[in-house]
């Protein structure tokens, strides 16, 4: 590391904390089942139509044989559970969910 942080930095920081919710996706044991390419297809268009409504500020699908992807989510956990409960790769067993809340700090971002 080669920046240093002071003790106030972090307390100004920790002040602009925002609360989130995220959405750890697990492939689940219907991962290959019949039709599973169709449900896929059907849970990435509504996942990237969250994104565009604005309930997921960060989407990261993982290339992982365990991890299919996070999502953070602009709303409560409790919300988030209930969205994700309609996914329909959840819905089949595709993909296992966990809700997690947390938080994050306005202005984060990916870099390009």
């Amino acid at each position: 590391m080669s920046t240093t942080v002071t003790d106030e930095q972090i307390r100004q920081l920790a002040e602009t904390a925002k609360p989130y919710s995220v959405a750890l996706l697990w492939w689940g044991p219907e991962r290959h089942m019949d039709g599973a390419e169709a449900t896929e297809r059907e849970h990435q268009r509504r996942m990237v139509s969250l994104r565009a409504d604005g309930v997921i500020a960060i989407l990261c699908p993982a290339a992982s044989e365990t991890l299919a992807g996070v999502a953070i989510m602009n709303v409560p956990p409790e919300e988030a559970r209930e969205i994700m409960d309609r996914d329909p790769c959840v819905q089949a067993r595709m993909i296992l969910c966990e809700i997690h809340p947390c938080h994050g700090f306005p202005g984060d971002a990916l870099p390009r």
